[in-house]
């Protein structure tokens, strides 16, 4: 287990580095100049050029892909603004802040919407996907399979205005949503969020429904589950007994996909609802051109994402005792 983490550990530092080279190679290649940005309307070549000298963009990119790894690992006290220890993704051009403060400042939001929202589809979509592997063939099989189907094929920008525009503006029954952190305020926290939870897990739910009972009708026709009803077991005792830990692992391996790009940051629910988490940053940063800021969002991104793919391909020997990590 301990090699397989420092395998899988190393790998993910390497994918993180060759990430933020792209992202800068990908940063330079856009033809807007965010000095442009931060000058306003006085803006001529002198104050750009004093603007490129102050944020470093008059080096070249190699020497400023180096600072950028030698501050994010070590920090560094030679910006203007202040020291900015590691991990340091510098100050954000738009508001002149540390990035790794202001991503720490929007996590608390990302958190408890894909937290609330993974609970919820996870509820609803495997229970919905076992009753209808149980009910296999029956109209509750079918109707299941079908609704998952129809919801599974809308969108978040659409179902998020239609339920602001019939649950919040037109029947008054939900708050606007909106984020109280849950220290602050318990109730405002839930009321504000139970929106954009339902939305974003009706989206995942039917997804997990159609994964939960393909899994499960899978591994019911497995021979070490056609032995043991061979054996005399009840079928129930089978279900949950064998067939439910097998048909685990695809739905662990997805859900550790989904949880870490949420983490990551779930740009669209977050846009269309206006809530201040890690997605609604990285459009600020790409409206703004803030090379800061959009680094940091997106390594951190990439880091969620391949934390949880760490974190599933060990829960693989804890689900399945056939597994064995090497």
């Amino acid at each position: 287990m301990l090699r397989f983490l420092v395998r899988r550990i190393i790998g993910a530092v390497v994918i993180l580095f060759l990430l933020s080279i792209v992202a800068f190679l990908l940063f330079f290649g856009v033809p807007r100049d965010p000095a442009l940005l931060m000058c306003g309307k006085t803006c001529n070549p002198d104050s750009i050029a004093n603007i490129h000298h102050v944020l470093g963009l008059d080096k070249p990119i190699t020497e400023q892909y180096w600072i950028f790894l030698h501050n994010l690992v070590l920090g560094s006290s030679q910006f203007a603004q202040g020291p900015c220890p590691a991990p340091c993704f510098g100050y954000s051009y738009h508001t002149n802040e540390q990035v790794w403060g202001t991503l720490k400042d929007r996590l608390p939001t990302t958190v408890s919407l894909t937290l609330g929202a993974a609970v919820c589809f996870l509820l609803v979509g495997l229970g919905t996907g076992l009753l209808a592997a149980w009910r296999r063939g029956t109209l509750v099989d079918k109707a299941a399979t079908a609704g998952s189907m129809v919801i599974g094929s809308l969108q978040i920008y659409f179902l998020g205005p239609l339920a602001l525009a019939l649950l919040v503006y037109q029947t008054h029954w939900f708050d606007k949503p909106g984020y109280t952190p849950i220290t602050q305020n318990p109730v405002s926290w839930f009321s504000g969020l139970i929106i954009p939870w339902v939305v974003l897990s009706t989206i995942f739910a039917a997804q997990y429904t159609r994964m939960a009972r393909s899994s499960m009708i899978e591994q019911l026709q497995e021979e070490h589950v056609r032995t043991a009803r061979a054996k005399g077991m009840s079928r129930q005792y089978v279900f949950f007994r064998y067939a439910w830990r097998g048909s685990l692992i695809p739905i662990v391996t997805i859900f550790g996909i989904d949880l870490g790009s949420l983490f990551g940051g779930a740009i669209i629910t977050e846009f269309t609802f206006g809530l201040p988490g890690l997605g609604n940053l990285a459009v600020q940063a790409v409206n703004f051109s803030d090379l800061p800021l959009l680094l940091g969002v997106m390594l951190f991104s990439a880091s969620m994402i391949l934390l949880f793919n760490i974190v599933v391909d060990a829960t693989y020997a804890f689900i399945d005792p056939r597994v064995r990590l090497s």
